[in-house]
């Protein structure tokens, strides 16, 4: 699946640069997400990006000290920022609890939320840019981003970025892009691999409510693409895909 999903943002990302000279990816973390940017750092063709013209952004963050290991952008580095030349200036990392907000997490939210409305254009469709692909990993719990089932940040519907408190998965306080601000991307991709995310996925493709399950309210405005392997698509009700060829 990683495999798969690296070679199809390559060639989304070499295309928005031909139509538009740049593009924006949202990066996800966890074990699917950082599966993807290590793929794409053994993909053959990663070197048709021209990564200078890349704008990356976070779908969340935990709110950690900078260099934490379990932050999302120290796994990202790890696994392909630090081997790809990139532009600095667009690689756009959530705050950490030791940055210029200290342990003020709204504070950091808010900060990035301002941030993703100076790069919009009067083009794009809200206070964020208009982003060629936003990643985003399921979790067994059929959370999306740090936006988690029932909790306040999952039904925040005027704001951009939230800060989380009380995650049920650790660390407890994290920042995180909300509904409106992931439905303004141009594509949505959900990625899920493992038995774990089975239940997930059949949830989330079943016509479940967002509130009760995130991940069925993450589409994008001109597609939705969800990227499962076998294990995680083996609960999926028939319907939802043609019986493979004998």
């Amino acid at each position: 699946m990683a495999r798969a999903a690296a070679a199809r943002l390559i060639t989304k990302v070499v295309d928005a640069q031909s139509a538009r000279g740049s593009a924006s990816v949202v990066l996800t973390g966890g074990r699917n997400g950082n599966g993807l940017l290590a793929a794409l750092a053994e993909a053959p063709a990663r070197d048709a990006v021209d990564w200078s013209r890349l704008d990356l952004w976070w779908g969340d963050e935990r709110f950690l000290p900078d260099g934490d290991p379990e932050r999302n952008v120290t796994q990202a580095r790890e696994a392909l920022l630090d081997s790809v030349p990139l532009d600095p200036a667009r690689v756009h990392v959530m705050a950490a609890s030791n940055g210029p907000y200290g342990g003020d997490v709204e504070a950091a939210a808010a900060a990035y939320a301002d941030e993703l409305a100076a790069a919009a254009r009067p083009e794009d469709h809200a206070c964020v840019p208009s982003f060629d692909v936003l990643l985003l990993g399921v979790g067994p719990d059929t959370h999306v981003a740090s936006l988690f089932p029932e909790l306040p940040a999952v039904r925040e519907s005027e704001r951009t970025v939230v800060g989380v408190h009380g995650a049920p998965k650790p660390p407890p306080v994290r920042i995180s892009l909300t509904l409106p601000a992931i439905r303004a991307a141009r594509e949505v991709w959900l990625l899920a691999a493992g038995e774990d995310k089975a239940k997930a996925a059949a949830i989330a493709l079943s016509g479940a409510g967002e509130i009760q399950a995130p991940a069925a309210g993450a589409y994008g405005r001109s597609r939705t693409l969800w990227l499962l392997d076998r294990a995680a698509a083996s609960e999926l009700p028939r319907g939802l895909y043609p019986p493979a060829s004998a």
